[in-house]
């Protein structure tokens, strides 16, 4: 059985960045399986073989090939999931609170990425192997729409047009406080965290240009629904932007951890945070069509502002 083969050229974005780090986010990968892979010599960087602190450079080419006993398989499971959409080329997810969308440390099996090789069998073959046609993600806390490729053109298409920030993504959030203006947009580069790694930061070494734009749709006391739409999709970037300036998501226990609100006696609980991706468009991957796919507030959302009113 041959290997299998990836391939990518650093982009202008990435001039300096550490190769298993640039692997790692290029293929999909942890951190820990690039290092493991370019100690096995399983990486070239223009021909060469790669070493874990190589500085990539713009036009650089990387060949990463993963051997045979190394790939992990994608296991089909029966998972409970509402498809909005789906065809030869693409599904489109509403996606419930806590459900992770792929394997990873921690959470091996029942995914999102189970479910849908149980319910379409053949996915895409371009991606990690354990999410492949994974073109973005939602955190496990968060719910909404998302969509994944089932074919190789499909998948490609998708990246470009999120890349060439042609898709629209708008989410619901229930922030800490009360913002002073009715709208406004947070530009601040994220990257991980220089204490600790685990975390996304506005403050960090080597950050990527962000921006999020929000709108208020309701006040409450200690707490404000917005309409928040994204031009760019780092990780974790609206938990990281609004607790950036001091207005966290509600029920973030990571970013914000402000799980509870008090007024007047009454006590309201995030049990999880409180993120919502209510839509998203796109250009069909085959007929170029504009589509568009919305997601209602779940229960748990709708309660929370529901008893956020009665506060008033």
């Amino acid at each position: 059985m041959d290997s299998s083969c990836m391939r990518f050229t650093v982009p202008p974005e990435v001039d300096g960045q550490r190769a298993d780090r640039f692997i790692s986010e290029a293929a999909g990968i942890t951190r820990s399986r690039a290092q493991a892979l370019i100690e096995g010599m399983h990486v070239t960087v223009n021909g060469a073989p790669a070493r874990a602190s190589q500085k990539m450079h713009p036009g650089y080419e990387i060949v990463l090939n993963v051997p045979p006993e190394d790939d992990e398989a994608l296991v089909a499971e029966d998972i409970e999931m509402n498809i909005l959409f789906s065809d030869p080329h693409i599904a489109v997810i509403d996606k419930p609170a806590g459900l992770v969308v792929y394997p990873a440390a921690g959470h091996a099996s029942g995914t999102l990425m189970n479910g849908l090789k149980k319910r379409f069998g053949t996915l895409a073959s371009v991606g990690s192997p354990l999410r492949p046609g994974v073109v973005h993600r939602l955190d496990k806390e968060t719910s909404g729409v998302m969509v994944v490729a089932l074919t190789d053109q499909a998948y490609y298409s998708l990246v470009g047009q999120f890349k060439a920030k042609s898709t629209a993504r708008t989410y619901m959030a229930l922030v800490n406080g009360r913002l002073r203006e009715d709208e406004g947009t947070i530009e601040a580069q994220i990257g991980r965290s220089v204490s600790d790694r685990k975390r996304m930061s506005t403050r960090t070494r080597h950050g990527k240009d962000a921006r999020t734009h929000w709108k208020v749709s309701m006040v409450f006391p200690g707490a404000t629904l917005l309409e928040v739409r994204l031009d760019t999709g780092r990780t974790h970037q609206i938990r990281v932007h609004f607790s950036s300036i001091g207005h966290s998501v509600l029920g973030d226990r990571t970013y914000g951890r402000k799980l509870r609100l008090e007024y007047k006696g009454h006590r309201v609980s995030f049990p999880r945070q409180m993120l919502h991706a209510r839509t998203l468009g796109f250009d069909h991957p085959a007929s170029g069509e504009r589509m568009e796919f919305s997601s209602e507030l779940p229960e748990d959302f709708r309660q929370a502002i529901e008893e956020l009113k009665a506060l008033a």
